[in-house]
């Protein structure tokens, strides 16, 4: 191993809050293991951004992070936030970070694969749940998340005289060009798949949507292997429990992605299995990290499941690094984990064999089998 030659990566880790630095220390000695085993060298610059950089700078994103960031070859990130933060005023709330590393970076395009291990199958919610292999692709960059927003005091008065007061607003828009990527994204990888694609949306009452299924259907014969068809998202998250197995590939709106891919974690077993990817254009860095979020009542309790991070960092070596025999690996050894009975409480489980884990246990286990 040795005499190979070896490639440098340079890797920013963004711990964050809550479990996030426990959960990023897990997967960072797991790719550690597996770079040393494939013959490949990894550079670590450990950043802060969250609830953590606002206790430290004043404010959830310093432009210094940014920057290390922009010149790493990916970003592995824990997560943000937790009660602490709660009364931040809104633009500087740690959730802002996320959105200034999307924005700041470019990354337009969310993968949040969603699988049942075989293993996990009796900690679904869903009975008899089988043969669940999905994958939501969810826009950025786009949507209620970065519209316009605000408050503002009226002098209006409801149906029954009483004044409206303070008025809130958020404002859901989309163009053409940002649908019209994260839709060929969503193709494109339908096609690598199962070569079904589900476009979610809200098109009897939003205007935003409507255009969505125009640029779909403009779209979809480029791709005629493709077989493309629509639901409004309230009737998604009801197909999610009833049929979970039917879907293949989910193209949706900022939002309605977040929301889904959590129903879409639960189905699976726990939230604590979802990894996703965040990238933008080629050549450019992506962002990984757990779907979960920061968890501050169990953080330093070991109570943490590392393997939706770990799973990030295996979607990290893949997509960014071209490094795809590590990532397999990644994959694999973990695997091997459930098989072998290993669960942290957030998976419910129960049956012969089951072993109770902490971090530091799955993290043990996944280099063991590496």
């Amino acid at each position: 191993m040795s005499l190979r030659y070896k490639i440098a990566y340079k890797i920013a880790v963004i711990g964050g809050d809550g479990i996030g630095p426990e959960v990023t220390s897990a997967a960072v000695d797991v790719m550690k293991a597996a770079a040393d085993k494939c013959g490949f060298e990894l550079e670590f610059k450990y950043l802060k951004a969250g609830g953590c950089s606002i206790d430290e700078f004043g404010i959830p994103l310093t432009e210094e992070t940014l920057e290390e960031c922009r010149n790493s070859d990916a970003v592995l990130l824990g997560a943000v936030g937790g009660y602490k933060w709660d009364s931040v005023p809104a633009d500087k709330r740690p959730e802002r970070a996320l959105l200034g590393l999307r924005a700041g970076l470019g990354l337009y395009s969310n993968l949040r694969p969603a699988i049942l291990f075989d293993e996990l199958a009796d900690a679904s919610p869903i009975k008899n749940a089988k043969n669940i292999d999905l994958l939501i692709v969810r826009e950025l960059t786009g949507g209620i998340y970065f519209g316009d927003h605000g408050r503002y005091e009226s002098d209006e008065c409801l149906s029954d005289g009483s004044e409206k007061g303070i008025v809130a607003y958020d404002t859901e828009a989309y163009s053409e060009a940002e649908i019209s990527r994260i839709l060929r994204e969503g193709f494109r990888f339908a096609m690598g798949r199962r070569h079904k694609l589900t476009v979610v949306d809200k098109a009897n009452v939003l205007e935003s949507s409507r255009l969505w299924r125009e640029i779909a259907a403009k779209i979809a014969p480029e791709f005629p292997e493709v077989t493309v068809d629509y639901l409004y998202v309230d009737n998604c998250s009801m197909q999610l429990i009833n049929r979970p197995s039917d879907f293949d590939v989910i193209v949706t709106s900022n939002m309605f992605g977040d929301i889904l891919s959590d129903e879409a974690g639960m189905i699976t077993g726990s939230i604590g299995m979802l990894p996703s990817a965040s990238l933008g254009a080629p050549g450019k860095p992506g962002m990984y990290e757990p779907v979960h979020g920061s968890a501050p009542d169990i953080a330093g309790s070991g109570k943490a499941n590392p393997m939706a991070a770990i799973l990030s960092a295996a979607m990290l070596f893949r997509w960014s690094l071209d490094q795809a025999e590590a990532a397999d690996m990644i994959e694999n050894a973990v695997r091997q984990v459930l098989k072998a009975g290993y669960r942290t409480p957030d998976i419910i489980s129960s049956g012969e064999g089951i072993i109770e884990a902490d971090t530091d246990m799955i993290r043990e286990n996944v280099i063991k089998l590496l």
